[in-house]
């Protein structure tokens, strides 16, 4: 068995508002015990074959992408993104007031990019990490008086990663507190303090060992002597040292001094994770999904939540199943089939012929759902959403789910201020066989 001996020798040591509201602001209503279709995951996994089996090769290639580049090789231009996007025209801070000039030109002044890709080198994430668009962990937001803009919605947050996940560091901000990192699926931000550095012989030894997959979310990992080191997040890849009937014997990572790594032989329970990919079938589709299905809503991972991206991700994830992050990316993974210009009802008959159960995403711009089959003829999909768009007297409002959720793709529709020209269906673009 692929042990990884010599990484385990490393054991020891290697070392008040001020402004009030506009009173027609949207309508905010939320959703309690949401049920308009069946929650149970077994109900639409019951007639699911072992199905797909995927490619574990490509998918560490994908998942150990950062240890294996020489220096950043993002453009400048596309690192910057967010310092163009975001003015003090358009862009809200916590306390719900435009942000003036000053907060601009000191996030721009202590991003430091004249020394961008002069760092590069090989890290790992120690705790699970928000990545943020600027060196700061103050919100920037829209204007909170539309509907779907403010709380939650923080546009710095660009993704989150989780614990002993490869990265790749470009460069400091001139205050040191932050790195510039690239991980595997998204770049950005994170605080310097929560990585660490690791030479190239080990992240060589870390990628060949037989790997772990985890496939349970917020199970503690400890030290053999109980001490806590992280959580686990479900897709995460840790290196085997040996196993029991009862336990997996994994290589982490923890902090000994200023970036230098601590290399920890950790426990993790044979009933939170998997030697190897698991097989596409209805147990294990059951196991990810349930997990998924206790995620509250949250915008590019905040609060150590999930959103619609990122809940397909690391539901494919445990699969040997690669996605991008964004929704535009995966909508364009496998086999797709445009959608554009087709009536509600073409659509329907198209995703009924055409769409593989679990192995499917439709697609609309700026959201991403999973097709899981049909019930009593109407096709049922897996979705993370804030919520359903609503118009009351001319204002726009949110009906609020803000969670994972099994649904139509006609979800709000007997709500009396239900927008039907904002509805999933009549908003699909496209749908993506990801197996194919």
């Amino acid at each position: 068995m692929k042990y990884i001996y010599l990484c385990l020798t490393l054991f020891l040591l290697s070392g008040c508002v001020q402004k009030r509201l506009d009173t027609q602001m949207p309508q905010i209503k939320f959703i309690k015990g949401f049920t308009e279709v069946s929650q149970d995951v077994s109900l639409y996994t019951n007639n699911i074959n072992e199905g797909y089996i995927s490619s574990l090769e490509n998918y560490e290639k994908m998942y150990f992408k950062p240890w294996n580049i020489e220096k950043m090789d993002i453009p400048l231009q596309n690192a910057m993104w967010a310092y163009k996007v975001f003015t003090v025209k358009n862009s809200y801070g916590e306390n719900l007031q435009l942000l003036d000039d000053d907060f601009f030109k000191n996030i721009e002044e202590n991003s430091n990019f004249a020394e961008y890709s002069s760092v590069n080198k090989r890290a790992i994430t120690l705790k699970k990490l928000n990545i943020r668009a600027f060196p700061t962990s103050r919100p920037v937001l829209r204007d909170p008086n539309k509907a779907g803009e403010g709380f939650p919605f923080d546009y710095m947050q660009n993704s989150t990663i989780a614990a002993n996940k490869p990265i790749f560091v470009s460069h400091y901000s001139k205050d040191k507190a932050w790195v510039f990192i690239k991980s595997s699926f998204a770049y950005g931000w994170v605080k310097s303090r929560d990585i660490v550095y690791i030479e190239k012989k080990y992240t060589d030894s870390w990628q060949d060992a037989e790997q772990i997959f985890i496939t349970k979310d917020n199970k503690p990992i400890y030290t053999p002597d109980q001490d806590f080191l992280f959580q686990s997040t479900i897709g995460t890849m840790l290196p085997l040292i040996n196993e029991n009937k009862k336990q997996f014997h994994v290589l982490t990572i923890a902090n000994y001094k200023l970036k230098e790594p601590y290399y920890v032989n950790a426990i993790l329970s044979n009933k939170n994770g998997h030697n190897s990919i698991l097989k596409f079938n209805a147990n294990n589709i059951n196991m990810i999904m349930n997990e998924l299905l206790h995620v509250n809503y949250g915008w590019g991972g905040l609060y150590n939540q999930r959103d619609c991206s990122s809940t397909l991700r690391d539901f494919f994830a445990p699969f040997g199943i690669w996605l991008p992050r964004n929704s535009y990316q995966q909508s364009k993974v496998g086999k797709v089939i445009s959608l554009e210009n087709m009536s509600n009802e073409q659509k329907i008959a198209t995703i009924k012929k055409s769409a593989v159960p679990f192995e499917t995403l439709l697609y609309k711009k700026g959201h991403i759902v999973l097709y899981v089959g049909t019930i009593n003829n109407k096709i049922i999909i897996f979705q993370n959403v804030w919520g359903i768009k609503t118009v009351h007297n001319g204002i726009e409002g949110r009906f609020v789910i803000g969670k994972t959720v099994f649904s139509t793709l006609q979800m709000g529709s007997n709500l009396s201020d239900f927008d039907k020209n904002a509805s999933l269906l009549k908003n699909l673009k496209s749908m993506n066989i990801v197996t194919r």
